[in-house]
């Protein structure tokens, strides 16, 4: 029998034996151990060698299941990013929709920083990933804008949403002290060179709690996208 190709693994066209004793291994299974040990520490770290180790099987029983990691791989992400938010109704209020689908994959992405590595570039994509995407468009229902301004719309969201993801995840645990300390160093040696850059970080700095962080970052950036929307969209009308 022939090993299933991504694009059958993620969507589960793939047909199994049905006969014979019930399987020791599941290929969710599978799959929840592989994201419990990156989210713990990280994708360099994944190898089937490492995950049938902590699955207390040999490699060679994973292969009955994944023909290898990149399949593995692929599984793993559609399943970490999960199921989309509901835009059903959107075309009425496709800002706020637009809004929540941007503030849901940022979540997603914090959870699991190693889907921000794995969701570049052309790949298949699995019913989850298809369905964030499905959602988007739903949202931008009846706004006169055409596929590929959809579809751009979709880009600019995401990539702000993944950016700005991956900068929160490399400034995790330490790496905020270090860059402040750092940044402190820079400014001291370039002599008061740079006012304004000073002065721009003097400034969020002295922002009250809770103001200035990621979270403002995101909505900041993504209101001004959906600002340049917002003017398309009323000249399409």
């Amino acid at each position: 029998m022939p090993s299933p190709t991504t694009v059958e693994l993620l969507w589960g066209t793939t047909q199994r034996p049905k006969r014979g004793p019930k399987p020791a291994l599941t290929l969710d299974g599978i799959v929840a151990e592989a994201i419990a040990l990156v989210d713990a520490e990280n994708l360099s770290a994944l190898s089937m060698q490492r995950l049938a180790e902590r699955l207390g099987f040999t490699k060679m029983s994973l292969y009955r299941y994944v023909p290898g990691k990149e399949q593995l791989t692929a599984l793993m992400l559609d399943t970490a990013i999960g199921e989309p938010p509901n835009t059903a109704g959107a075309q009425q209020e496709w800002r706020l929709s637009l809004r929540t689908w941007a503030e849901a994959i940022f979540a997603r992405y914090l959870a699991h920083p190693w889907t921000i590595e794995l969701a570049l570039g052309a790949r298949p994509f699995g019913p989850n990933e298809m369905g964030w995407t499905e959602a988007a468009l739903t949202a931008l229902y009846g706004t006169g804008l055409n596929g590929s301004e959809k579809l751009d719309t979709i880009v600019l969201l995401n990539g702000h949403a993944r950016n700005l993801a991956q900068q929160v995840a490399s400034m995790s645990g330490d790496g905020e002290l270090r860059f402040t300390e750092q940044f402190t160093q820079m400014m001291t040696a370039a002599a008061g060179r740079y006012p304004e850059v000073g002065a721009a970080f003097a400034e969020e700095a002295a922002a009250p709690a809770g103001r200035g962080g990621p979270n403002d970052a995101l909505r900041f950036g993504v209101d001004r996208i959906l600002d340049g929307l917002a003017v398309l969209i009323d000249q399409r009308k």
